[in-house]
Formats: structure tokens, sequence, C-alpha cells
């Protein structure tokens, strides 16, 4: 079924890292077992976005909202009904796919920057809705404590929990992208026009790369919920659908494993991880201590950090660290093989 989909080349290194995952917890501390858990649900969400901008040349701007849709969803049916549990992990993607669907059937209609201006607008109107309405949404202040399963409440049950569905996910983007879909969709990126006097059906195939995309975004909203227990309306703000559009340019956003490396970079750097490491190694004293007090100041000014990263990308790495490094090394790879 699956013959001409699957590279073979790629399983087995990919089989030895999530062996090599399922072994962390033991081996490092807490804190980098909940950054890894955070980088697999924004490496989810990022790739669910590379669907539609990488693969599907849509100017989708603002697919945080969705992150959020699906991530209030299973917040509000934990909180505020009585249905078992389990059924809000199941409502927060579809939930979040209907939003994707009805958003996009009005989006695609409209071309490139009008579509992405459009989705922008239709986006910060649902953040405005979630910001405000206090009774329900809880507005500002958002929701804390959320009482997801008890057997969810380990760190380590959630971390095996959030990789093994991430993984799940993952499998199934590969093949939705490997797949006669995905290569429809990669010839509307490149041109719709004569996908259009061929008999294909450009929007169409739009939309349902919208709701795909949507759904696996509000999938990694859930499993923000599983993880961090609250939700915020700053997870539909337009800041968010940023950073995650940053993930995919410096990973790589017309390849496949690009968003995932982008997404450990940026979360790695958001949260200090990498300062925190590179000060682990330094011996105690007065310039160990001024570092570790500047992990703070680090964080705070992160937008800045943010904006700087954009404009090197755009002007040293315009096709991503995969996509450099695919480019570099890959026609030397085809050269070595096909001379035996």
């Amino acid at each position: 079924m699956f013959k001409g989909i699957v590279d073979r080349r790629w399983l087995w290194p990919s089989m030895a890292i999530l062996v090599l995952l399922l072994l962390v917890p033991p081996l490092v501390p807490r804190y980098y077992v909940y950054i890894l858990a955070l980088i697999f649900v924004t490496a989810l969400l990022a790739m669910s976005l590379n669907l539609t901008v990488g693969y599907g040349g849509l100017f989708q701007f603002h697919h945080g909202v969705f992150y959020g849709v699906g991530a209030y969803t299973l917040a509000l049916m934990l909180t505020k009904t009585s249905l078992p549990k389990w059924v809000g992990f199941i409502a927060g993607p579809m939930v979040a796919m209907v939003v994707g669907l009805l958003i996009g059937w009005f989006c695609i209609r409209l071309t490139r920057l009008y579509f992405g201006m459009l989705q922008i607008s239709l986006g910060s109107l649902i953040w405005a809705i979630v910001f405000r309405w206090y009774d329900f949404t809880g507005g500002d202040d958002g929701i804390y404590g959320i009482p997801t399963p008890s057997i969810l409440h380990s760190q380590n049950n959630s971390y095996y929990f959030i990789l093994l569905v991430v993984a799940i996910c993952v499998v199934a983007l590969y093949i939705i992208v490997k797949s006669p879909f995905g290569a429809t969709l990669q010839a509307i990126r490149d041109n719709p026009q004569r996908c259009e006097a061929v008999g294909i059906n450009v929007r169409r195939h739009q939309l349902m790369t919208i709701v795909i995309a949507t759904f696996f975004a509000g999938v990694a909203g859930v499993l923000f919920v599983t993880l961090e227990r609250y939700v915020h309306p700053h997870l539909l703000f337009w800041v968010l659908s940023l950073e995650i559009f940053i993930m995919c340019l410096l990973g790589g956003w017309f390849t496949f494993a690009g968003p995932i490396l982008g997404a450990a970079i940026i979360v790695s750097l958001r949260t200090g991880v990498i300062l925190r490491l590179f000060i682990s190694f330094l011996p105690e004293g007065e310039t160990t201590a001024a570092l570790r007090s500047s992990i703070g100041v680090y964080t705070e000014y992160w937008t800045l950090i943010l904006g700087i990263i954009l404009i090197l990308l755009i002007f040293f790495l315009p096709e991503g660290v995969v996509g450099f490094f695919l480019g570099k090394f890959k026609p030397r790879v085809e050269e070595a093989a096909e001379k035996g």
C-alpha cells in the first residue's frame, strides 16, 4: 500500500531517533524533558503550517489561531462540561478543522497577499472574542488548572503521550505529502494556471489542504493543554503565528523535516535552553552568575531577537537550514549513486 511512499533510506534512522527519544525521561533532568515535549508540540504545529505554506503555496499568515481553537476547545470541555475527558481530546482537532473550513472557504476566493490579509482579519476576530468573553473563555486571564486525565499528570506519562501522538501525526503528514494529493498540491503551488488548464480543481485542493493543516494544528493545541494545563489568548495572537512562520523559514519550508528543526531551534532560543546548557559547563563564579541572571532579560526581549533572526534568514538562508544542506549535498549524493 505504501510502496513508493516510504523512503527506506530514512526509515531506520527515524526508528533509531524514536527509540532514543523514548529513553530520554529517565536519563535527563525534568526541565529538559519538558522542553523536549514542548518542541514536539511546536514542531507538529510548524509542520501543519508547512503543509499549506511550503507545499500548498498559500499565504497562511494566522495559523496560530487554529492552534488556540483546539486548545480552548479542550480546556472549555474539561472545565465547563461533565462529558468524559477524552471526548475533549477528539473535539479539539475537530472544532479547529471546522473553523479552518469556514475561514478557508472565504479566503480561497482571494489570491496570495489578499488571502493572507483576510485570514489575519478573521483570525484576529476570533482572538478578540476569546480575549473579551470573560464569562466563557476567562478573557485575558485565561484558564488555569485544567483537569486533564489523571494518567497524564505525571510528566513522563504526558511526555510519552505527546511523543506517541506527534509520531503518528508526522507519519500521517509524510504519507499525505508523498501521496498523489501531495504531488498535485505542489503542482498547484508551482503553477496553478496550468493545473486548472488540465482539469484540476485548484480551490478544492487548497481548501482540503487548509482543513487537513488546521486539524493537525488542533491536535497540537490539545497536546499543549496536556503539557501545560492552561490556555491563554496569546495562543491565538498573531505574534505566535509569525513565530511559527519563522520556524518554517528557518528549517526550510520546501522540505518535510525543516519545520521540525526550525521548531527545535526557536524553542531552544526562546526558553534560553542553549544559554543554560552553555552555562552548565562553566565553572561557578561571578561571570556564570551574571550569565544565569541574564536569561530573564534575554526572554523579555525575545520578539526583538525573533526579528533579527528573520532578517538574517532573508539575507543569508532563504531556503532554510535543511534546504541549504540539501542543496549542497544532495546533488553529490545523487551523482555518486548514479556512478555506483
